[in-house]
C-alpha cells in the first residue's frame, strides 16, 4: 500500500501558514485586551461603582453621620417638588445651550487660525493652549478678581470709558454670561487642537481640486471642510456636552467664582448636588438627583447621536 507523500505534504503546507496566522490573530486579540484592561477597570471603579451606589442610596435617607434608612421614592418626590431643584434644572440648560456652541465656534475658529505650519502658529498654539497647564481652581481665583467689583480690572475699564455700576459675578443678568466667557476663554485651546488634528486629515487634494475649478475660500469650507470634520465634530459636541452637564468647569469654575449665586442665577445641578451633600447633609437626596443628573445626560447624548448619526458621513 502506497501513501501519497506529496500531497500531505502539500496540505500540511497549506495549514501552518493558515495556524501561523491564527495564532497571531489572537496574540493581537490579547495585546489590545491587555491595552483596554487598565482602563476598564478605572472605568468600573471609579465611575461605575460609584454610579450604581448612588443609584442605590438614592432610595435611602443618608446624612453622613451614620444614619441610613431606607425611604423609596420620597428623595424624587421631594425632587419633583423642589423648586430650587427645578430652577438649576433651567441655569444648567442655559448653560450647555451657551457653552456647547461657543465652544465649537471658538475651538474650530482657533484651528483655521492657526492651521499652517510655521513658528508664529506655533507660538500661537502654545499660547491659545496655555490655560490648559494652569489650575482650574487658579483659573477661578484670578477671573474672579478680574471681575471684581470697583477694583477689578474690567470694572476700572469700563469706569474708563464713562460706565459705571457694572458687577459681572454680582448682576444675576451678567453673572451666568461671565462665567460662560471664562470658560469658553480657559477651553478653547484644548478643543482647538482636536479639530486641528481634525483638518490635517483632510488630504490637500480636495482643496487644490477645488481651487482649480475656481471654488471660492468659503465655498471650500462648507463643502470640503465641514463635512470632513463630522466625525471631529461629533466628537467635540459630545465631550463639550458632557463636560458642560458634569464637567470639572461645571462645578470648579462656577463654585469658586460665584458660589452659585447671585440669586442662584449661575446654581448648576452639580453645584446644587455638591450643596445638598456636603452642606446640608442629604447625601440620599443629592444620590437621587445625580441619578436624574445622569439620566438627563443620557437623553442628550442619544439625542446627539441620533440627529449627527454619530458623525458619520453620508456614504457610510
Amino acid at each position: 500500500m502506497s501513501v501519497d507523500t506529496s500531497s500531505m505534504t502539500v496540505a500540511a503546507a497549506r495549514t501552518r501558514p493558515r495556524r501561523r496566522m491564527s495564532d497571531a490573530r489572537t496574540r493581537e486579540w490579547i495585546a489590545a485586551y491587555l491595552f483596554i484592561l487598565p482602563d476598564t477597570v478605572g472605568l468600573i471603579l471609579f465611575v461605575g461603582l460609584p454610579m450604581l451606589f448612588a443609584l442605590i442610596i438614592g432610595v435611602f435617607d443618608v446624612n453622613g453621620f451614620g444614619s441610613f434608612a431606607f425611604v423609596g421614592l420620597a428623595n424624587y418626590r421631594r425632587m419633583a417638588a423642589d423648586p430650587l431643584f427645578w430652577h438649576c434644572l433651567r441655569v444648567t440648560a442655559i448653560y450647555v445651550v451657551l457653552l456647547v456652541p461657543s465652544l465649537y465656534v471658538a475651538g474650530l475658529g482657533l484651528a483655521l487660525l492657526v492651521q499652517r505650519t510655521n513658528r508664529f502658529n506655533a507660538v500661537m498654539r502654545s499660547m491659545f493652549f496655555a490655560p490648559q497647564m494652569v489650575s482650574l481652581v487658579v483659573i477661578a481665583v484670578i477671573w474672579q478678581f478680574l471681575s471684581a467689583d470697583k477694583i477689578g480690572l474690567f470694572a476700572r475699564i469700563f469706569s474708563f470709558f464713562g460706565i459705571s455700576g457694572v458687577s459681572l459675578l454680582g448682576n444675576p443678568s451678567l453673572a451666568l454670561i461671565t462665567t460662560v466667557f471664562v470658560t469658553v476663554w480657559f477651553l478653547m485651546g484644548f478643543y482647538m487642537m482636536i479639530f486641528l488634528g481634525g483638518l490635517q486629515d483632510i488630504p490637500r487634494q480636495y482643496y487644490e481640486a477645488a481651487t482649480i475649478d475656481g471654488a471660492a475660500p468659503r465655498q471650500q469650507f462648507w463643502h470640503i471642510t465641514m463635512p470632513l470634520l463630522r466625525p471631529t465634530s461629533f466628537f467635540v459636541l459630545l465631550v463639550s456636552l458632557v463636560a458642560a452637564v458634569a464637567g470639572s468647569q461645571a462645578f470648579d469654575l462656577i463654585y469658586v467664582m460665584t458660589r452659585g449665586g447671585p440669586a442662584n442665577a449661575t446654581s448648576v445641578m452639580i453645584t446644587y448636588i455638591y450643596q445638598q451633600a456636603f452642606q446640608y447633609s442629604a447625601f440620599g437626596y443629592a444620590a437621587a438627583m445625580s441619578s436624574i443628573l445622569v439620566i438627563v445626560l443620557m437623553l442628550l447624548t442619544g439625542l446627539l447621536f441620533f440627529l449627527t448619526r454619530g458623525g458619520r458621513f453620508d456614504y457610510e
